[in-house]
């Protein structure tokens, strides 16, 4: 299995080269050279395996000679050991047709668990063979930073640096990233917002001179190889709803689009997918793409939902080249166009074949309070806001055929935003036992303004004194 860029001008990798790299050389996103397919017959033969075995069974399609087959079960069992409900990712129903995917049970209480416990164990892996060491710099807009930091705390090989918007995810997200004493992490709190730290972390890969002392790689979703490992959960759930032989819709709270990207991918490989719902917030960027195909940056607006406050989504580019029937220079010339004029020009036929697949929503903060409410009265569901924002989406995109059923990608615990829970229902949901000493554990990081080298010296700082 080989890897090209959206924008064309980097070499093609294979699986092992992309997952240290992240982003490709030109900007890019590295993407699968052809989508491996699956029969209805071969996503058959895949249902009633234990969520670990599925995984490994559909990382190894993209990872091609990179792991063998009971490595990569091994990896993927023992990332997955440690998960607070046995089925990794359970499916609640919420009424007839409707149904939660719980993707929260991790060690930080946030989807991107999923895929980072197993990327931290493939970095290890590869790291080992080739007697290497890597700096990871990431930006988070509130869970990426701490999955990151708890799958790569304390390895020996990996230095890691995680940038957050100072003031702009919750108390706990923070605590969950700066409460980490390890000595390979480090933590900066940006004076910005998470559109900039992203931009700060797109920047230190684009200066190669410095991505190569540091020997910079990614756990940002612009890594390809952390869209392959939430691949497997939304094919997890969808043979157990019936797949291949029942079509299911999912609903996926959005902000870098790299979590419906993986829907979006497990349906090019032949999965039943009869629909998927962008469900955003207040920062509905992606909601008025699908709409009208206004692609158009506006100032980032806190919310309820600080994992969407997000208007540069990054896995977008992925789409795009696929969009446009895979041409990279013009998926190169539309993100230079969006960067500069803070608009993107998608071609109507390009944005019609979006729309035959995508719906969207956007929901604000008072609806999304309504909805919390909503579910705890009618089925004593208790959702954070992230994912009552997707099942208010789903409710208003149902599809018309009754035996579809949705999905909904519960993607954090509500204990993860206590404030907001409280405010719509007036239950305060608590910590599991593991975290319960949180808000009292001593904490470590940087305040730096959105300066690039005032973030790189930081960087080299930390990863020097670490190799040394």
């Amino acid at each position: 299995m080989r890897y090209v860029s959206t924008r064309g001008e980097a070499p093609p990798l294979g699986f092992e080269d992309t997952l240290l790299a992240g982003l490709a050389a030109d900007g890019g996103l590295y993407v699968p050279e052809s989508w491996p397919a699956l029969s209805r017959e071969d996503w058959r033969s895949l249902r009633g395996l234990p969520y670990a075995d599925l995984a490994a069974r559909l990382v190894s399609l993209f990872a091609g000679e990179a792991f063998d087959q009971a490595t990569l079960t091994r990896l993927c069992r023992e990332a997955y050991a440690g998960f607070g409900h046995p089925a990794v990712a359970p499916l609640v129903q919420l009424d007839h047709r409707l149904f939660a995917l719980e993707l929260f049970h991790g060690p930080t209480l946030a989807f991107k668990d999923v895929a980072l416990q197993l990327l931290g164990r493939m970095f290890d892996h590869v790291l080992a063979r080739r007697d290497a060491r890597i700096t990871i710099v990431g930006a988070t807009s509130g869970d990426t930073g701490s999955a990151a930091i708890e799958a790569c705390r304390d390895r020996a090989r990996i230095d890691i640096v995680i940038l957050h918007p100072k003031g702009r995810t919750s108390p706990i997200q923070r605590r969950q990233m700066t409460t980490v004493l390890a000595p390979n992490v480090g933590n900066i709190a940006l004076l910005g917002t998470f559109d900039d730290c992203q931009d700060l972390v797109k920047a230190m890969f684009a200066d190669a001179p410095f991505r190569e002392a540091m020997r910079l790689a990614a756990v940002n979703s612009i890594n390809w190889a952390r869209i392959a490992a939430q691949i497997p959960y939304y094919a997890y759930a969808a043979l157990a709803l019936g797949a291949p032989d029942r079509e299911v819709a999912f609903a996926v709270p959005t902000g870098n689009f790299g979590n419906v990207f993986a829907a979006w991918a497990a349906r090019r490989m032949g999965l039943s997918v009869h629909a998927l719902i962008v469900c955003a917030n207040r920062n509905d960027i992606l909601a008025r793409f699908i709409a009208a195909n206004d692609m158009s940056i506006r100032p980032v607006e806190p919310s309820l939902s600080p994992s969407m406050d997000i208007q540069v989504s990054s896995n977008f580019e992925r789409l795009l080249f696929e969009l446009l029937d895979r041409d990279a220079a013009a998926t190169a010339a539309a993100m230079a166009r969006f960067r500069a004029e803070g608009r993107m020009p998608v071609p109507d036929p390009a944005w019609r074949r979006a729309t035959a697949l995508f719906r969207a929503a956007a929901v604000d903060d008072t609806a999304t309070l309504a909805e919390i409410a909503r579910l705890e009265a009618a089925c004593g569901y208790l959702a954070d806001p992230h994912t009552a924002i997707g099942v208010a989406a789903a409710r208003a995109h149902m599809p018309a055929d009754a035996d579809i059923p949705v999905v909904v990608a519960a993607t954090a615990h509500p204990a993860k935003f206590p404030d907001a829970v409280a405010l719509a229902t007036g239950r305060r949901p608590a910590l599991p036992a593991r975290l319960a000493d949180l808000e009292t554990r001593p904490e470590r990081y940087a305040e730096l303004p959105n300066d690039l080298a005032a973030v790189e010296e930081f960087v080299r700082r930390h990863a020097l004194r670490n190799a040394a």
